[in-house]
Order: structure tokens, then C-alpha cells, then sequence
């Protein structure tokens, strides 16, 4: 029969190898819980930094004029204008039938019938909340003029901050929009250009205009908006 100084003994050896264990999984517990708390704090701080970047060089181009936003025009590398006999006039078209544009972009065209109007109606869209191709046409025929921008052209690069700060400097009157161009909605720009500017004259001698660009240019878009105003289209009175 074991002794009840040994059972004691054995006890006390298992009481101290479970606090032990418990020790050590503690100690294993504060280490993952301090690694995840670095971590996290690393995240923040470098969005918290992110942050403050965006909103101090949004200040910075508050007081700066579109002109000189961006790159300059040389730099831009902007291809000459084109200029092409619209189609499309008052064409209206049933959605949500699509309509296949043979130009990237298209600068004129038939066209869905319900057109941006009011809230709908915004001076910078992305790709998760841009209208269909065919309401913008739309738009174009009522005077706007807008600025497209590929997909290499991301959230975060240098060229969309421009893209967006250009935006920033337009109010609704001035019928000006930036919208993506995506691989689903037709053919590429032409090789090494990743933006386009687009505007359908009138009401006389209707054209579709285009220019191509390597890179955003404030300086380019404040040129093609005063050679190609909103008054110069189909239907200037039109949202």
C-alpha cells in the first residue's frame, strides 16, 4: 500500500507540473496577444498615415489651379485631337438593351433614353459606381464633357489622386465628368494611352471630339474645356 507521505508527494508534483503548464500557456497567450496588438497598431498607423497624406495634399490642391494640376502638357503626351460626324442624335434606345460603341471611348452615339439627372449626376465615378455607358453617351449629347480613365489608372496611384483632385474644381454647371473605361465596356486606347477626353458638338454640324493622354493633365482638361464648352452640344439646356 502506498504511504500517504508518497500520494502527498506525487500530488504535489502533479500540482506543480498543471501550474507549470498553466504558466507557460499563459506566457504563450500574452506573446500571440502582443503580436496581434503590434500588428494591429502597425495597420492603423499606417492608414492613420495614409489618411493625413491624402488630406494634406487635398488641402495643398485646394488653393491650386486645375492648370496646373497634374502633369503639364508635354508630359501628358496627349494625341491630337480627332474629330468625327456624330450619330446618334435624339436615337434613344430601350434599356437595358446594350449598345456596342465601335470608338474607345465613344464621343457621340445612340443612346439610353433615361439621362443622369439630379444627385445622380457627379463630377468623379468609380468602377463599382459608375452609370452604364449608354446614360453617359446621354450625357455628352447634353453638353458634358468627360475625362476617362482606364484600369491602370487604380485607386491610390498618382494619376488617380489627379483624376479625383481634377474633379474637385468643377461644379455641377460646368458639366464635367471622370469615369472609368474598363476591359467589359469595348476596345482599349490606343497603345501607352490610359485617359481620354470626350465632348459631342452642336447643335449645328454635330462631331464627336477625342483626345487621347498618357498622363492626367489639368493643364489639357482646362484646354479642351474652353475650346469645347458645355454650350457647344446638341442640347446645352439638358441636365
Amino acid at each position: 500500500m502506498v504511504k500517504k507521505s508518497e500520494r502527498d508527494s506525487r500530488r504535489a508534483i502533479a500540482e506543480q507540473m498543471r501550474q507549470e503548464q498553466a504558466r507557460k500557456e499563459r506566457r504563450r497567450s500574452l506573446l500571440i496577444l502582443g503580436s496581434c496588438v503590434v500588428v494591429v497598431l502597425g495597420l492603423l498607423g499606417t492608414a492613420v498615415f495614409v489618411y493625413v497624406q491624402d488630406l494634406q495634399e487635398e488641402k495643398k490642391n485646394e488653393g491650386t489651379p486645375l492648370a496646373q494640376l497634374g502633369a503639364n502638357i508635354d508630359t501628358a503626351d496627349c494625341s491630337a485631337v480627332t474629330k468625327a460626324k456624330a450619330t446618334g442624335n435624339n436615337n434613344h434606345i430601350d434599356p437595358p438593351t446594350r449598345i456596342p460603341y465601335p470608338d474607345a471611348p465613344p464621343a457621340s452615339g445612340p443612346h439610353w433614353g433615361n439621362f443622369l439627372q439630379g444627385s445622380e449626376i457627379r463630377n468623379f465615378y468609380t468602377v463599382d459606381d459608375r452609370p452604364e455607358i449608354e446614360r453617359l453617351v446621354h450625357s455628352l449629347e447634353h453638353g458634358h464633357t468627360i475625362l476617362w480613365y482606364d484600369d491602370t489608372v487604380k485607386p491610390g496611384t498618382e494619376a488617380y489622386k489627379d483624376v479625383q483632385a481634377f474633379s474637385k474644381k468643377f461644379d455641377e454647371g460646368d458639366k464635367f465628368i471622370a469615369a472609368p473605361w474598363t476591359k467589359a465596356d469595348g476596345k482599349a486606347f490606343p497603345a501607352g494611352k490610359h485617359l481620354a477626353l470626350t465632348h459631342w458638338t452642336g447643335p449645328e454640324d454635330q462631331e464627336g471630339i477625342t483626345m487621347h493622354c498618357v498622363a492626367p493633365s489639368g493643364e489639357v482638361v482646362s484646354k479642351f474645356m474652353k475650346d469645347y464648352p458645355a454650350s457647344n452640344s446638341p442640347e446645352p439646356d439638358a441636365p
